[in-house]
């Protein structure tokens, strides 16, 4: 009962890693070069193991087939938390992952996960369960055996702590790493904010796919959103995250032809506007030259670069 419970908890674990990994590729990750695929296989591989893990879920006794899907579901866990504390630490493939909630509650799982998987492919269910039963039949038939039934239900029950007591001291060690790296982290992309509150915010131009787009002072192109009015934005929390607002005093580099002003941001600050939109840079541009943005419905509404021409 114990093995099936603990087979079905690490397959709902991985499904739910993996439904929180499909929500961020469709919200975003996958217009980021390379790692929207990436993000995509993650999604699949997580999905498939999940349903691996799960057909074994009420297999008889503990088979090597039953340990190596659960091993593979925990060796994932763990490689997908890996990849998502290297994004924290130095970035892959050009892109360096921001703080998020959804990020954040994934590794959790993904810790969890491992915890639970791990147990599954690593604790000696079968010599112990026999152990139990030869101890028992030992008892009621032969109370000179009993001391030898004993022995080997003791071992068998020492092997189960020292798995739970591995994987429970992994799993601590785990979560710590993974608190201590997104209370570390940044809540901004490379390409912006802009500027810091009260500073300059320049803004220049760029030919992008043949089009003069307006970009900040580091040359990342800007975006408005539908969504937003002349007088108002409308991306918060998360969305901010994801599209970071330029903020600042702006500062009409060559090029710049249109109206700029600012607006007020709730909780405090300003926010630079072009011809009434308010201005924001995207995670995704993990360089200056890029427009992975541009068209998106992502947030609540389609995000367009910001054309000198208006």
């Amino acid at each position: 009962m114990l093995r099936t419970s603990l087979r079905l908890a690490g397959a709902g674990l991985l499904a739910a890693t993996a439904a929180i990994h499909l929500d961020l590729y469709l919200t975003g990750y996958r217009s980021i070069p390379t790692i929207g695929w990436l993000f995509l296989l993650q999604v699949i591989a997580a999905f498939a193991l999940a349903a691996a893990v799960l057909a074994t879920a009420f297999a008889r006794g503990d088979g090597l087939v039953p340990r190596l899907v659960a091993a593979a579901g925990a060796g994932f866990a763990v490689a997908t938390l890996g990849g998502y504390l290297l994004s924290l630490w130095i970035g892959l493939f050009g892109f360096r992952e921001v703080r998020t909630t959804a990020g954040t509650v994934a590794g959790v799982i993904e810790v969890a996960a491992f915890a639970v998987l791990a147990v599954v492919a690593a604790a000696p269910y079968a010599a112990w369960a026999d152990s139990a039963a030869r101890a028992a039949s030992a008892a009621g038939a032969d109370a000179a055996a009993r001391p030898a039934g004993d022995a080997r239900l003791g071992r068998g029950l020492a092997g189960m702590r020292a798995v739970l007591a591995a994987a429970g001291a992994l799993s601590l060690v785990a979560l710590a790493v993974l608190g201590g790296s997104v209370a570390a982290a940044t809540s901004a992309p490379a390409g912006g904010p802009a500027s810091a509150p009260g500073t300059a915010a320049v803004l220049k131009t760029a030919t992008i796919g043949g089009v003069t787009v307006l970009t900040n002072a580091k040359g990342f192109t800007l975006y408005w959103f539908a969504p937003d009015t002349s007088a108002r934005s409308v991306c918060y929390g998360t969305c901010a995250v994801y599209w970071p607002p330029v903020t600042g005093a702006p500062v009409a580099g060559p090029g710049v032809t249109g109206r700029i002003g600012t607006i007020s941001r709730t909780g405090g600050g300003t926010e630079v506007t072009y011809d009434g939109h308010p201005l924001y840079t995207y995670v995704g541009d993990t360089a200056p030259g890029r427009a992975n943005g541009n068209n998106l419905d992502l947030n609540g509404g389609l995000w367009h670069e910001v054309t000198v021409a208006g």
